[in-house]
């Protein structure tokens, strides 16, 4: 399976060219993934500030548009100002151990860590658009509350509640780190936090679901961002290359899904019980859809916020067949929440859905961006507008990326 990053393009290429290239991206994944592959370096040389998930460009015009009234941004905008997690008086609730069992049984400090994180990214994003600083000092008390306080997380879900907070609070801290003009003394201390908290917790990956190790990678990427660190940002990558080959399945991929080597599912029988015990397999078709759209949404979600982050850093993946995959991925998803008959071949006839706000920066990447048909995906995305919070680790992203051309 391919986890090599094609080279770092320096020119956007136009949108004709693009469809063969989203064409051939499995087969070109195919070629470059031999055990003698040379993979190029996913790292840049230097790292872009603020840079991990939304760029100063992209801030810069989401605040242009708000402070113009302009549709969709304003109402996106005015939903996050209503929010809780814009909240002048929250109080943070850092704990020094977060114990996060399956279906959060035992919930200690989980949902306040995920959603001080959440609250800290809020603040950062209406301090950006409002020049206001007492969003951004409320950004700060949040982080510096959990940086002073918490040294680990522990029971079944650790792995993934540790990749869902850790998603949010580097895009709180880049944007106040690269963009606030008073002081942040503890600044040093955050990065701590994120490097001996954090990073070990997430950086070797998941054997369980596919949306977990998406979403420690997610984190890990984002850490590595703010922290500068380019060798968890290149292990980070890999991982997320070869997971997102075995998350979403392409019929180039062969008669059945690609796998993660450490996971051993080395006989077709393993594979569809790993799929859910879906047999059939069609491009789009995810790990998890036949669990449920919820878990397949936070799949989705991670890809398109690594491709999002990568695109930033210097190297775009939406050209390759991660941007393939998370297109059919979308499409394919987006079709059934709006309501098309299943088949009887697709997860026995029956699906769960709720797929959730997840569909803006991908749609936002490959049709406003690359010109690429998504039809499905565009009606969703323009159905739930404005997309909010899924109250984990996805936040505000038709505010963010919502026809964002930078």
């Amino acid at each position: 399976m391919s986890d090599t990053p094609t080279p770092r393009r320096r020119r956007r290429r136009p949108a004709f060219l693009v469809m063969a290239a989203a064409a051939t991206a499995a087969l070109v994944g195919t070629l470059l993934s031999g055990p003698g592959a040379h993979r190029a370096e996913a790292a840049p040389a230097t790292f872009v500030h603020p840079g991990v998930t939304v760029s100063k460009g992209q801030l810069d015009f989401v605040r242009t548009q708000v402070l113009a009234g302009a549709q969709p941004w304003k109402g996106a905008y005015d939903q996050m100002m209503a929010s809780r997690y814009a909240s002048l008086t929250r109080t943070p609730a850092p704990r020094a151990t977060v114990e996060c069992g399956s279906y959060s049984n035992p919930n200690y400090g989980c949902t306040d860590e995920r959603e001080d994180a959440i609250a800290a990214y809020t603040d950062a994003l209406a301090w950006y658009v409002t020049r206001d600083e007492r969003y951004a000092k409320k950004a700060i008390e949040l982080m510096d509350a959990w940086s002073g306080v918490i040294k680990d997380h522990t029971n079944s879900n650790a792995p993934l509640q540790t990749g869902w907070a850790g998603s949010s609070w580097p895009k709180a801290a880049e944007i106040i780190k690269y963009t606030y003009t008073g002081s942040w003394a503890n600044s040093g201390r955050f990065a701590t936090m994120l490097r001996t908290v954090y990073l070990p917790e997430i950086i070797n990956g998941s054997n369980s679901n596919g949306n977990w190790e998406l979403s420690m990678m997610e984190a890990a990427v984002g850490i590595s961002v703010f922290l500068e660190d380019k060798t968890s940002y290149d292990k980070a990558m890999a991982k997320f290359r070869t997971r997102t080959a075995a998350y979403v399945y392409l019929s180039s991929d062969g008669s059945v899904p690609r796998t993660v080597p450490s996971q051993n599912l080395d006989t077709t029988a393993k594979i569809v019980s790993y799929w859910q015990g879906q047999s059939t397999f069609v491009t789009g078709l995810t790990q998890e859809t036949c669990r449920d759209f919820t878990h397949t949404g936070y799949g989705i979600s991670a890809i398109s916020h690594i491709a999002e982050t990568s695109r930033i850093q210097g190297q775009d993946l939406y050209g390759t067949d991660v941007g393939e995959r998370l297109r059919q991925a979308l499409g394919f998803q987006a079709k059934y929440q709006l309501g098309a008959a299943v088949p009887s071949s697709l997860c026995g006839g029956s699906l769960n859905l709720g797929l959730g706000p997840v569909t803006e920066v991908g749609y936002n990447a490959l049709h406003n961006r690359l010109g690429i048909a998504m039809t499905n995906t565009q009606n969703l995305t323009q159905q739930n507008r404005p997309a909010g919070s899924n109250n984990l680790f996805v936040a505000w992203e038709t505010l963010t990326h919502g026809d964002n051309p930078a």
